[in-house]
This record gives C-alpha cells, sequence and structure tokens, in this order.
C-alpha cells in the first residue's frame, strides 16, 4: 500500500501558500519559494478581487478614501470563503460577507444596502432568463389580463435611499419612510431603475408571490386592505399602473 504522506505534505503546503497569498499580514511566508515571487502571486491574485469589486459597487468605492477601500478589500480577500469558482458570482459572495461577517463601527450604516443595489444591476445585466415574445394588449382587456412578473424585474425595498448615495448625499440615519424601487431589464437588454411608492410595491409583490392571476384580482386583493370601503377608486388609478408595467415589459401575459 502506498504512503499517503507525499499528499499530506503537498496539501500542507498548498494551505500555506493560499493562506500567505490571502492574508501575508498574518500568515508566515512559504519557506521554500522565492520572497518576489510571491509578492507576485499576491499582487496578482489580490488586484484581480479588488480591480472586481471596484467595477461592481462603483458608488461604494467613491465614499470610501484609497486606504479605507484596499483595507475592505483585503478583509473580504482574507476572511472570506468563496463558494463559487465564477468570478460574475464574486459580488453576491461580498455581500455576504458584509452581512454576516464584516464587524467594524466604522463603517456607513447603509453599507449592505447599497452593495445589494449595485449587485442587483449587475445581476440582471446578465441573467440567463428571456422575455416572452412581446404582445400588444389593448387597454380595455388589461382588467381581466392574467399576468405573471417578469424574471427580469424585481421591486426592492430599502431602509435607505440607495439610488441618490453619493459623496454628496451619505445619510447616517434611514428616513422615516422606507424606498421602494423597481429594477428591470427590458426587450433591449438595458436595466432600469425607477423609484416606485408602496402601493405599487404591493402590488408587484402580490403578482411575483402568486403569478397568474387576473389585473383585478391583484388589484381587488390590495383595495381590501387598504381601502375597503371605496374599492373602486383604487381599482380606476391602479390599471393606468398595470398599462405602464405592460408596456414596459415589467409584467407580462400569461
Amino acid at each position: 500500500m502506498k504512503s499517503k504522506q507525499p499528499e499530506k505534505n503537498f496539501q500542507r503546503v498548498q494551505a500555506g501558500f493560499a493562506a500567505y497569498i490571502r492574508d501575508p499580514f498574518n500568515n508566515p511566508q512559504p519557506a521554500d519559494v522565492k520572497p518576489e515571487r510571491m509578492a507576485a502571486y499576491r499582487e496578482l491574485f489580490f488586484n484581480n478581487i479588488e480591480s472586481f469589486l471596484s467595477s461592481n459597487f462603483p458608488v461604494m468605492r467613491t465614499l470610501l478614501s484609497d486606504q479605507q477601500w484596499l483595507a475592505l478589500a483585503q478583509d473580504f480577500f482574507a476572511r472570506h470563503t468563496c463558494t463559487t469558482p465564477y468570478f460574475s458570482e464574486i459580488a453576491e459572495e461580498f455581500i455576504d460577507y458584509l452581512q454576516h461577517e464584516r464587524n467594524d463601527a466604522e463603517d456607513f450604516p447603509f453599507m449592505v444596502e447599497l452593495a445589494h443595489y449595485e449587485w442587483v444591476e449587475m445581476r440582471l445585466s446578465i441573467a440567463q432568463e428571456a422575455l416572452p415574445t412581446h404582445r400588444t394588449v389593448e387597454a380595455e382587456t388589461i382588467a381581466d389580463l392574467a399576468v405573471r412578473l417578469s424574471p427580469l424585474a424585481w421591486p426592492l425595498a430599502y431602509q435607505y435611499p440607495v439610488h441618490k448615495i453619493s459623496p454628496q448625499f451619505i445619510p447616517l440615519t434611514p428616513p422615516e419612510q422606507p424606498t421602494f424601487l423597481l429594477v428591470y431589464r427590458d426587450v433591449q437588454d438595458d436595466v432600469h431603475f425607477i423609484e416606485i411608492n408602496a402601493l405599487t410595491f404591493q402590488l408587484l409583490q402580490a403578482i411575483e408571490q402568486n403569478p397568474g392571476n387576473t389585473v383585478s384580482s391583484y388589484i381587488n386583493r390590495i383595495a381590501e386592505t387598504l381601502s375597503p370601503e371605496n374599492p373602486e377608486r383604487l381599482i380606476t388609478h391602479g390599471l393606468p399602473v398595470f398599462e405602464q408595467l405592460l408596456a414596459k415589459s415589467v409584467m407580462v401575459p400569461v
């Protein structure tokens, strides 16, 4: 029977090599590799990750100094164990790190929400789902039309107005009202962000959770909750909203 000692030695060397590349400040440099070669490996791996994060989270990058940003990228690189081999999914791993591993009192309170907002655009832009073939719908038939939410349309709710955050606007406390956004990809594969009100968000959530019902049934369901004494008024205002969402392919006929 062959000895497994060489395999164990290789695994130990490999683990030490990877540990130093991820965190050279807290791990010893491999003794059998030249320092300049390790520095080259380290720079290559870290720069790839840092560059990817910068391109996917440009707003967050502008809010931080070079020192703060590099420290954040290094902390992610050293501490988080990615479970995906795909570069396109590193952004999602970064959000997971911010939610569950990052613990820095100096971070902005909206950092996780901002990261998610920035990730959404990238995620929708590369999504493999396709919109169904466009179908013209007459306005008078919309109420009876069975619909579902496009797989490329996401209704989102945030505590902070993430779509307005910039170096000139940095909210440190959440406003009284949450922010509701609709993010969708159109038939030209362009990604759009629209600020919506709470009612539209509830309608879109109802469609997302229970697809395949008629437009009028969704509006009636919300009307029973919000305006039971005058549901007709909500229906009158709701139908034009649905008409616009159909035109944008946010909703699609079943």
